[in-house]
């Protein structure tokens, strides 16, 4: 643990908050078994004032067109925010807010907000991405790194989640307009559940996660062979241009995501 992390305790499941970090979650351990990866840059971090691929890492407001840095070529990827200095609002036993100011290489001032609170069943996580001024558009969410393999488990992760299409994907990686049928994986994809956001995650033996939120767009990542991701966002990749949602300082952006859990008995 770096000197500056924030540790949350509810009953036997702990929390570790990196702000040093940009803001991700470095660890939540349930009965002492981790379930997050441990490889730097995965655990659990914030995208924003973006979600997922932003194209060609441009966008536009009114009449001027930004640039943001590529680092996922030929796109920028899961905003600032992750790559930024947070400070620790507050901290309790459970519950803790941390706050990044938005910098350059990001054109406009305002702040991102997480705040976390934390029982021995579960985890709310909510985002606030505010402007100081200028109208911009934003997206966000949280791009978590599940582990397939706990020795505490039975079996390998499981994923169980029921989306109304699947935005269909072009060469590019970005969502071409369409929408589809879901596919089967691998998946690098995102997916619509107009309902909200469900998908349960199950490692046998173990423990039930389910993951909701009243976001409508799900990202599902299955590529890696050592962790799973489930990335609950305020829109689709791209959305910033497809469908911007404008922060001004009457509307801020506020998401929500809970994980809540059950422990399972060993057949």
């Amino acid at each position: 643990m770096a000197a500056d992390d924030v540790r949350l305790h509810a009953g036997t499941t702990g929390l570790t908050i990196a702000p040093g970090d940009g803001g991700a979650l470095h660890s939540l351990t349930v009965d002492g078994t981790e379930l997050l990866r441990q490889d730097p840059g995965t655990g659990c971090f914030v995208m924003a004032p973006w979600a997922g691929r932003l194209g060609y890492g441009t966008f536009t407001v009114g009449d001027r067109t930004y640039e943001m840095p590529i680092n996922n070529p030929p796109h920028s990827i899961h905003g600032t925010a992750r790559d930024g200095a947070w400070e620790v609002v507050s901290a309790t036993a459970t519950e803790a807010t941390v706050r990044h100011r938005l910098t350059d290489p990001w054109p406009f001032a305002g702040t991102v907000t997480q705040r976390f609170a934390l029982t021995d069943t579960g985890l709310t996580l909510d985002l606030r991405i505010a402007t100081d001024a200028d109208p911009f558009p934003a997206q966000g969410g949280w791009h978590p790194w599940f582990l397939r393999e706990v020795p505490a488990a039975t079996g390998p992760l499981a994923l169980d989640f029921r989306p109304a299409w699947q935005y269909e994907r072009g060469p590019d990686y970005l969502p071409t307009g369409r929408h589809i049928p879901p596919s089967p994986p691998p998946w690098d994809d995102c997916f619509a559940m107009p309902d909200g956001v469900t998908a349960r995650l199950t490692w046998p033996g173990f423990l039930e996660f389910t993951i909701t939120s009243p976001v409508t767009d799900v990202v599902v990542w299955t590529l890696p062979e050592e962790s799973l991701s489930v990335e609950a966002q305020s829109g689709p990749p791209n959305g910033v241009n497809t469908d911007p949602r404008m922060v001004t300082p009457d509307a801020p952006l506020d998401i929500r995501v809970d994980w809540t859990w059950r422990r399972l008995t060993r057949d």
